[in-house]
């Protein structure tokens, strides 16, 4: 990880934000590595254990009249672990939200089978039904347009292991994508039928290259390879 306008601070073990670790935090972000099975932010069902909750209540210090607060700047999936970014204050979230179409993000997945390709790319327009399940269509008026890269790393008798670029940010974009070449993401419920890995959908937000709001410095922050995925592929 490149330096930011402070260093890193960790913090304290009376607020320690469960099912997090923190990557890095200053007066504008903060960075954290979320484990699979923790919602960014709270739904219909979960309102409480959320990655914004605990990260809220770290840096309020259990304090909900305090001022300080995270905002939201983009979601990884219930089931996606890896790299999130918050923003500590509304100029710093702007700025973030505005630019994230220029940001490198990668992730690793696991997926069933061997794509057709050792690298390529994949794109189409998704759209969402009433089931709220995205889906591919080649009509560009009805689907918001959404690009993805792939290489292979490891490939062994059933699944591959992908390092995925994200052109752009769609819901469920990569796991949709994936499927539609005839590789489901292992352990996805939704766009395929293989068997979970670890109890876990194979995805992982490895990877995230931003320019600092502030700063306006470049900042990479990455996760290594979980080690269900190491298991797997060995």
């Amino acid at each position: 990880m490149s330096e930011g306008n402070s260093k890193s601070k960790k913090p304290s073990r009376k607020h320690k934000p469960p099912g997090l670790k923190i990557l890095h935090e200053d007066r504008d972000i903060i960075v954290v590595d979320k484990s699979e099975g923790l919602l960014t932010i709270s739904n219909d069902k979960v309102k409480d254990k959320t990655a914004h909750f605990f990260l809220n209540n770290y840096v309020q210090k259990g304090n909900p009249k305090s001022r300080d607060r995270v905002f939201i700047v983009h979601r990884l999936d219930r089931d996606t672990s890896g790299v999130l970014v918050f923003a500590k204050n509304q100029n710093a979230k702007a700025y973030l939200q505005e630019e994230w179409s220029q940001f490198n993000k990668k992730y690793y997945a696991i997926v069933l089978g061997k794509p057709p390709e050792m690298e390529g790319e994949v794109t189409s327009y998704l759209m969402e039904n009433s089931a709220y399940r995205m889906y591919s269509t080649k009509d560009s008026s009805k689907g918001k347009f959404a690009k993805t890269g792939y290489k292979v790393v490891k490939s062994n008798a059933h699944y591959s292991l992908l390092e995925i670029e994200l052109f752009t940010g769609r819901k469920n974009q990569i796991r949709v994508h994936m499927s539609d070449i005839g590789c489901p993401i292992a352990g996805d419920k939704v766009y395929g039928k293989d068997p979970k890995v670890r109890g876990r959908l194979a995805l992982h937000a490895a990877s995230l290259t931003i320019l600092h709001p502030y700063s306006k410095k470049e900042m990479t922050f990455e996760t290594g390879l979980p080690n269900e995925f190491k298991a797997v592929m060995s």
